[in-house]
């Protein structure tokens, strides 16, 4: 079982790594070979895996993911790089192709026709024929799902049941959708003449991102006094700890951005269509019913409370 978890610590950093060299390779092919200097950032990650593997056999941390951290450090400035880069040049080459099923039908023909080349020259040109925005997007997807199937390999923390792993990867689908959606469907509205809007949306993704390392949400922690006192003297953050993580992540980290961004959009850059305006309701219904939850929490832990002092002060 070590040697198991040992290899699949190895693998998922290793996938890691091969993603974000992906990104800076990208990087390089549109902007300079200058941009290879990105690869620095995957020093910290490689640290990273010889102490995990040396101290911890490749077993994450309870409340924080430092891999997926890392990892996140070392692709998100190739994508900025190459959204930035997109929408300076929107102008697409006229022999740009499209990830669909006739593009990969021609990838395979080449491989069959093209003897004098290598596998990886061919693979390397057919790569760099695809569209600007559909490589960008490739990048955004793969990202997402290598966040989620990273953290089903990684080994389990200490303190962390396999039951709240699995809540943890199902919030993380429904997260990855979200948030690929706001990236792809906001920044496909913006105009030539608004380019801020380029870099707010950029940077509240980056802050949605921060999710993935973080556990707070779904990871309990047992308190440690028992019986009828330590139910009294609990406090509210600990008796409704993953509720609350939960309302703030919605608040301030996810649906409470991605609302302020759609309205800005809306308003401030007269950008309005079916879609905007339904994932605009969606994230106000979102940060309403929380704030609403969050009500109900306190109600319930002051009626909780009160009742349990009235039990005490009896004789």
């Amino acid at each position: 079982m070590g040697v198991i978890k040992f290899t699949c610590a190895i693998i998922t950093r290793a996938l890691f790594i091969l993603v974000s060299l992906i990104g800076v390779w990208r990087v390089t092919t549109v902007k300079s070979d200058h941009y290879w200097s990105l690869t620095v950032l995957f020093l910290p990650l490689v640290i990273e895996m010889i102490i995990t593997l040396k101290r911890r056999k490749g077993k994450d941390y309870k409340w924080f993911s430092p891999p997926i951290f890392l990892f996140l450090i070392s692709i998100i400035p190739s994508i900025w790089l190459l959204e930035l880069h997109h929408r300076h040049k929107v102008s697409e080459p006229v022999e740009c192709k499209k990830i669909d099923y006739s593009y990969i039908r021609s990838v395979a023909s080449q491989n069959e026709t093209l003897r004098n080349l290598t596998y990886l020259e061919n693979f390397k040109q057919g790569l760099s024929a695809v569209c600007a925005n559909d490589w960008i997007l490739a990048l955004h997807q793969i990202l997402l799902i290598l966040l989620i199937v990273g953290k089903w390999l990684l080994p389990l923390g200490g303190g962390v049941t396999r039951d709240e792993l699995s809540q943890l990867l199902l919030i993380f689908v429904g997260t990855a959708a979200d948030i690929l959606e706001f990236t792809s469907e906001t920044l496909s509205d913006v105009k030539d003449n608004s380019p801020l809007l380029v870099y707010i949306v950029l940077a509240v993704w980056t802050w949605s991102m921060l999710q993935f390392p973080l556990h707070l949400a779904v990871v309990t922690s047992k308190p440690s006094g028992e019986g009828e006192q330590g139910t009294q003297e609990a406090s509210l953050l600990t008796k409704h700890s993953t509720d609350i993580w939960s309302i703030v992540e919605a608040l301030f980290i996810q649906d409470g951005p991605f609302l302020v961004v759609r309205l800005t959009v809306m308003t401030y850059f007269s950008i309005f269509h079916q879609m905007l305006g339904f994932f605009a309701i969606k994230n106000f219904l979102v940060v309403i019913l929380n704030l609403y939850r969050l009500v109900v929490i306190c109600q319930d832990f002051r009626s909780s409370s009160s009742s349990t002092n009235m039990d005490i002060a009896l004789p």
